[in-house]
């Protein structure tokens, strides 16, 4: 399967195993284990949506927005459960203007998920562990 290198943007093909004791980077020779968040922007976002064979999940969000900067700690947590499962990743709405109009976030923050390059789910609002969670084994594959 295919997955993006969170340090490089690197796309890898791995084995799709139930769970990994190693997988590094075939281009920076990071593990693919240590980080599940990667920030987005108009340049590599496309490329990291249509390149991942494994669901994406998209936070919207804003600096200043409150209800962000308390999803933010639960959204890096759940990260970390799902590596090489869910690619997690962020767009910062006040850098990334574009891609906030390109996918007509009108709240944040708002999550999208991507399966196969395509929107398959959005939710507005800040989530909870558990709705997090909940959200995440529901498009695993």
């Amino acid at each position: 399967m295919r997955v993006i290198c969170t340090s490089c943007t690197a796309v890898n093909n791995i084995p799709n195993k139930e769970s990994y004791k190693k997988a590094n980077c075939g281009n920076c020779k990071k593990s693919l284990l240590d980080n599940n968040l990667m920030n987005l922007n108009e340049s590599n976002f496309d490329e990291v949506v249509v390149n991942s064979d494994i669901p994406v999940i998209v936070d919207f969000w804003a600096p200043w927005c409150g209800p962000c900067k308390i999803m933010g700690p639960v959204f890096e947590k759940i990260s970390k459960q799902y590596v090489l499962k869910t690619l997690f990743t962020k767009v910062d709405t006040e850098v990334e203007q574009t891609l906030g109009s390109k996918y007509a976030i009108r709240s944040i923050p708002t999550l999208i998920v991507f399966k196969n390059g395509l929107e398959v789910e959005r939710i507005s609002g800040a989530l909870d562990e558990g709705s997090l969670k909940s959200l995440v084994k529901k498009h695993l594959s």
